[in-house]
Protein backbone atom coordinates (compact mmCIF):
# COMPACT_ATOMS: atom_id res chain seq x y z
CA UNK A 1 0.00 0.00 0.00
CA UNK A 2 1.25 3.49 -0.83
CA UNK A 3 2.56 5.18 2.33
CA UNK A 4 2.18 8.95 2.84
CA UNK A 5 3.79 10.91 5.67
CA UNK A 6 2.01 14.15 6.63
CA UNK A 7 4.20 16.61 8.57
CA UNK A 8 1.95 19.23 10.17
CA UNK A 9 2.03 20.87 13.61
CA UNK A 10 -1.67 21.84 13.65
CA UNK A 11 -3.37 18.83 15.26
CA UNK A 12 -6.75 19.52 13.62
CA UNK A 13 -5.29 19.77 10.12
CA UNK A 14 -3.13 16.69 10.71
CA UNK A 15 -6.18 14.68 11.84
CA UNK A 16 -8.10 15.84 8.77
CA UNK A 17 -5.25 14.84 6.45
CA UNK A 18 -4.81 11.41 8.03
CA UNK A 19 -8.57 10.73 7.90
CA UNK A 20 -8.92 11.68 4.23
CA UNK A 21 -5.75 9.86 3.19
CA UNK A 22 -6.87 6.69 4.98
CA UNK A 23 -10.32 6.86 3.41
CA UNK A 24 -8.65 7.27 0.01
CA UNK A 25 -6.81 3.98 0.52
CA UNK A 26 -3.38 5.25 1.58
CA UNK A 27 -1.27 4.10 4.51
CA UNK A 28 -1.14 7.47 6.29
CA UNK A 29 1.31 8.46 9.02
CA UNK A 30 1.70 11.79 10.80
CA UNK A 31 4.47 13.84 12.40
CA UNK A 32 4.14 17.16 14.23
CA UNK A 33 7.73 18.43 13.85
CA UNK A 34 11.00 17.85 12.00
CA UNK A 35 12.42 15.48 14.61
CA UNK A 36 9.36 13.21 14.50
CA UNK A 37 9.34 13.37 10.70
CA UNK A 38 12.97 12.24 10.41
CA UNK A 39 12.36 9.41 12.88
CA UNK A 40 9.38 8.26 10.80
CA UNK A 41 11.47 8.46 7.61
CA UNK A 42 14.09 6.19 9.15
CA UNK A 43 11.57 3.70 10.56
CA UNK A 44 9.31 3.37 7.50
CA UNK A 45 10.30 5.32 4.36
CA UNK A 46 7.17 6.84 2.76
CA UNK A 47 6.29 7.01 -0.93
CA UNK A 48 5.33 10.70 -0.60
CA UNK A 49 5.59 13.47 2.01
CA UNK A 50 3.11 16.27 2.69
CA UNK A 51 5.21 18.97 4.34
CA UNK A 52 4.11 22.09 6.23
CA UNK A 53 6.58 25.00 6.31
CA UNK A 54 5.79 26.65 9.64
CA UNK A 55 6.95 23.87 11.95
CA UNK A 56 8.31 24.23 15.49
CA UNK A 57 12.10 24.01 15.64
CA UNK A 58 13.46 23.34 12.15
CA UNK A 59 11.03 24.72 9.58
CA UNK A 60 9.76 22.91 6.51
CA UNK A 61 12.36 24.43 4.19
CA UNK A 62 15.18 23.23 6.43
CA UNK A 63 13.58 19.80 6.75
CA UNK A 64 13.21 19.61 2.98
CA UNK A 65 16.95 20.32 2.56
CA UNK A 66 17.78 17.51 4.99
CA UNK A 67 15.44 15.06 3.24
CA UNK A 68 16.82 15.93 -0.19
CA UNK A 69 20.34 15.05 0.96
CA UNK A 70 19.07 11.54 1.72
CA UNK A 71 16.21 10.81 -0.64
CA UNK A 72 14.32 11.73 -3.82
CA UNK A 73 10.98 10.89 -2.21
CA UNK A 74 8.23 13.13 -3.70
CA UNK A 75 7.37 16.13 -1.51
CA UNK A 76 4.27 18.32 -1.65
CA UNK A 77 4.45 21.45 0.49
CA UNK A 78 1.26 22.52 2.27
CA UNK A 79 1.61 25.99 3.74
CA UNK A 80 -0.02 29.33 4.47
CA UNK A 81 3.03 30.99 2.87
CA UNK A 82 1.58 31.50 -0.60
CA UNK A 83 3.81 34.34 -1.78
CA UNK A 84 5.91 33.91 -4.89
CA UNK A 85 9.23 34.02 -3.02
CA UNK A 86 8.24 31.15 -0.71
CA UNK A 87 6.94 29.04 -3.59
CA UNK A 88 10.10 29.57 -5.64
CA UNK A 89 12.24 28.68 -2.62
CA UNK A 90 10.29 25.44 -2.23
CA UNK A 91 10.78 24.47 -5.88
CA UNK A 92 14.48 25.41 -5.67
CA UNK A 93 14.79 22.93 -2.80
CA UNK A 94 13.29 20.17 -4.95
CA UNK A 95 9.64 19.95 -3.91
CA UNK A 96 7.32 18.36 -6.46
CA UNK A 97 4.31 20.58 -5.84
CA UNK A 98 3.35 23.54 -3.63
CA UNK A 99 -0.20 23.83 -2.27
CA UNK A 100 -1.19 26.99 -0.38
CA UNK A 101 -3.58 26.81 2.60
CA UNK A 102 -6.52 26.66 2.82
CA UNK A 103 -6.68 23.80 0.32
CA UNK A 104 -9.36 21.52 -1.12
CA UNK A 105 -8.97 17.87 -0.12
CA UNK A 106 -10.26 16.56 -3.49
CA UNK A 107 -7.73 18.78 -5.29
CA UNK A 108 -4.96 17.69 -2.92
CA UNK A 109 -5.78 14.01 -3.53
CA UNK A 110 -5.67 14.64 -7.29
CA UNK A 111 -2.26 16.31 -6.92
CA UNK A 112 -1.00 13.39 -4.83
CA UNK A 113 -2.06 10.94 -7.56
CA UNK A 114 -0.38 13.10 -10.23
CA UNK A 115 2.90 13.39 -8.29
CA UNK A 116 2.95 9.65 -7.57
CA UNK A 117 2.36 8.91 -11.27
CA UNK A 118 5.26 11.19 -12.25
CA UNK A 119 7.49 9.66 -9.60
CA UNK A 120 6.74 6.20 -11.02
CA UNK A 121 7.61 7.18 -14.60
CA UNK A 122 9.92 4.55 -16.05
CA UNK A 123 9.53 2.48 -12.89
CA UNK A 124 6.06 0.99 -12.61
CA UNK A 125 4.71 1.67 -16.09
CA UNK A 126 3.55 -1.92 -16.54
CA UNK A 127 1.59 -3.83 -13.92
CA UNK A 128 1.54 -7.61 -14.28
CA UNK A 129 -0.41 -10.34 -12.49
CA UNK A 130 -0.32 -13.80 -14.00
CA UNK A 131 -1.53 -13.65 -17.62
CA UNK A 132 -2.82 -10.09 -17.16
CA UNK A 133 -0.78 -6.94 -17.66
CA UNK A 134 -1.61 -3.24 -17.81
CA UNK A 135 0.51 -0.98 -20.00
CA UNK A 136 0.09 2.35 -18.19
CA UNK A 137 1.70 4.42 -20.94
CA UNK A 138 -0.39 2.95 -23.76
CA UNK A 139 -3.42 2.69 -21.43
CA UNK A 140 -3.92 -0.87 -22.64
CA UNK A 141 -4.90 -4.10 -20.89
CA UNK A 142 -3.39 -7.32 -22.21
CA UNK A 143 -4.54 -10.84 -21.39
CA UNK A 144 -2.02 -13.47 -22.49
CA UNK A 145 -0.66 -10.83 -24.86
CA UNK A 146 -4.03 -10.02 -26.43
CA UNK A 147 -5.72 -6.61 -25.93
CA UNK A 148 -8.84 -6.46 -23.76
CA UNK A 149 -11.29 -3.63 -24.46
CA UNK A 150 -11.86 -1.78 -21.17
CA UNK A 151 -13.63 1.48 -20.47
CA UNK A 152 -11.66 4.27 -18.76
CA UNK A 153 -13.27 3.49 -15.37
CA UNK A 154 -12.66 -0.25 -15.75
CA UNK A 155 -9.00 0.37 -16.56
CA UNK A 156 -8.55 2.73 -13.60
CA UNK A 157 -10.36 0.34 -11.26
CA UNK A 158 -8.11 -2.52 -12.36
CA UNK A 159 -5.02 -0.32 -12.01
CA UNK A 160 -5.86 0.61 -8.42
CA UNK A 161 -6.57 -3.01 -7.51
CA UNK A 162 -3.30 -4.22 -9.07
CA UNK A 163 -1.20 -1.52 -7.38
CA UNK A 164 -2.70 -2.65 -4.06
CA UNK A 165 -2.52 -6.37 -4.86
CA UNK A 166 -3.47 -8.53 -1.89
CA UNK A 167 -4.99 -5.59 0.01
CA UNK A 168 -8.75 -5.40 0.52
CA UNK A 169 -10.10 -2.07 -0.74
CA UNK A 170 -13.57 -0.98 0.34
CA UNK A 171 -16.14 0.27 -2.14
CA UNK A 172 -15.78 3.77 -0.70
CA UNK A 173 -12.00 3.65 -1.14
CA UNK A 174 -12.40 2.56 -4.75
CA UNK A 175 -14.93 5.34 -5.34
CA UNK A 176 -12.50 7.87 -3.90
CA UNK A 177 -9.55 6.59 -5.95
CA UNK A 178 -11.33 5.98 -9.27
CA UNK A 179 -14.39 8.23 -9.34
CA UNK A 180 -12.96 10.86 -6.96
CA UNK A 181 -15.08 12.86 -4.53
CA UNK A 182 -17.19 14.31 -7.36
CA UNK A 183 -19.25 11.12 -7.47
CA UNK A 184 -22.39 11.34 -5.37
CA UNK A 185 -24.16 8.19 -6.52
CA UNK A 186 -24.59 4.67 -5.17
CA UNK A 187 -21.57 2.60 -4.10
CA UNK A 188 -23.07 -0.29 -6.06
CA UNK A 189 -21.62 1.24 -9.23
CA UNK A 190 -18.35 -0.36 -8.06
CA UNK A 191 -20.05 -3.78 -8.01
CA UNK A 192 -21.30 -3.23 -11.56
CA UNK A 193 -17.82 -2.39 -12.84
CA UNK A 194 -16.27 -5.34 -11.01
CA UNK A 195 -18.87 -7.63 -12.61
CA UNK A 196 -18.01 -6.23 -16.06
CA UNK A 197 -14.28 -6.67 -15.42
CA UNK A 198 -14.74 -10.30 -14.39
CA UNK A 199 -16.79 -10.97 -17.51
CA UNK A 200 -14.23 -9.36 -19.84
CA UNK A 201 -11.18 -10.95 -18.18
CA UNK A 202 -12.68 -14.38 -17.59
CA UNK A 203 -10.35 -14.79 -14.61
CA UNK A 204 -11.07 -15.54 -10.95
CA UNK A 205 -8.56 -12.96 -9.73
CA UNK A 206 -10.84 -10.28 -8.24
CA UNK A 207 -11.96 -11.59 -4.88
CA UNK A 208 -15.03 -10.33 -3.04
CA UNK A 209 -14.58 -9.89 0.71
CA UNK A 210 -18.18 -9.89 1.90
CA UNK A 211 -19.14 -6.74 3.74
CA UNK A 212 -15.76 -5.14 3.09
CA UNK A 213 -14.78 -4.80 -0.55
CA UNK A 214 -12.49 -6.31 -3.19
CA UNK A 215 -8.90 -7.36 -3.75
CA UNK A 216 -6.71 -8.91 -6.43
CA UNK A 217 -5.46 -12.37 -5.49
Amino acid sequence: MTRILAVEDDADILDLLLTYLSHAGYDAAGACDAKAALSSLEAAPPDLILLDVLLPGADGFTLCEIIRRRSRVPIIMLTALDDEKSQLRGFDLGVDDYVPKPFSMPVLLAKIEAVLRRAGAGEHRRLTCGPLSLDLDAHEALLEGRPVALTLREFELLRVLLINRGIVLSRQTLLNRVWSYDFLGDERIVDTHIKNLRKKLGLEMIETIRGVGYRIV
